[in-house]
Parts: C-alpha cells; structure tokens; sequence
C-alpha cells in the first residue's frame, strides 16, 4: 500500500530520487520494471509493472472510435513509458513527460494505494485548495462518508 506524501526535487537531468521506503515495495511486484504515464488531470502516474498491466489491458479494449475513450488511451497508453530505478534509487522523468505535467524541478510524490501521482508542486497546491475550499465535494455513493 503506497500512501504519503512526500516533496522532491529533480536533478539536472530529471531524475527523480524515489523515498528509500518505497524503493524496494515499488521493485517487489515486477523485478523493478515501473510504468510512468500521463493523467488527463496534469499529473502522471507511476505504477510497478504487475499493477499497470490490468489497466493497461482494459484500456486496450476501449471501442477505437468513441472519441472519449481515445482520449484516455492516448494518454495512458500513448505516454506509457517502462524504467527501472537506477542504483541510488532515481527514476528519470523524461522531457515528454515534464512537459505534459509542467515539471520543471520541484515535484509531489503521492501514494495512491497501488500507485504514485507525481504532480509539479504548485499544481498539487492548487488541488489542495480545491479539496479543502469543499469544491471538490464527495464523490457519488459516498454521501454518508464520515471519519
């Protein structure tokens, strides 16, 4: 179970040094194989490859003409990019992926359960004053949702 939170910077040349307590639970599941791809919210995503094959084979059978599912398969598979991290622990983010979230140097290193959202820091800052101004509101079938 990946969660937390965690800010990082990005070396010269876009390598970012994944949290040492994720390093090995991220390399277990798939002999160190990663996926990194992008989220149509501005982030990207990064997977051990034994998580992402299950999504990566139900978006494969998105219907090819709706023009909602190409969307999200251009984007999921289109920007799907294997690595492994190196041996201090980086994953190097590539320029196409920066771009498409805007990451320059500072990042948001989140853990979403089976997965990392990797956010440019001040995109994160706005969706957490998003969450917090109550905007966002909760998700359907969660109306009775209490901690």
């Amino acid at each position: 179970m990946f969660q937390g939170a965690s800010e990082l910077n990005l070396d010269v040349k876009g390598r970012m040094a994944v949290p040492v307590k994720y390093r090995e639970p991220l390399s277990l599941p798939s002999q160190g194989k990663l996926i990194l791809t992008a989220h149509r919210e501005g982030c990207l995503l990064m997977y051990p490859l034994a998580h992402w094959e299950p999504i990566r084979d139900k978006v494969m059978k998105f219907p090819a003409l709706d023009p909602a599912a190409a969307v999200w398969k251009r984007l999921l598979i289109g920007f799907a990019e294997e690595h492994v991290l190196d041996g201090n622990g980086r994953v190097l983010l590539s320029p196409e992926l920066r771009k498409f979230a805007g990451i320059e140097r500072l990042v948001m290193f989140i853990g979403q359960g089976t997965y990392f959202e990797i956010w440019n820091a001040n995109a994160w800052d706005a969706q957490l004053k998003s969450l917090t101004s109550g905007a966002a509101g909760l998700p359907p079938g969660t109306e009775n949702f209490s901690l």
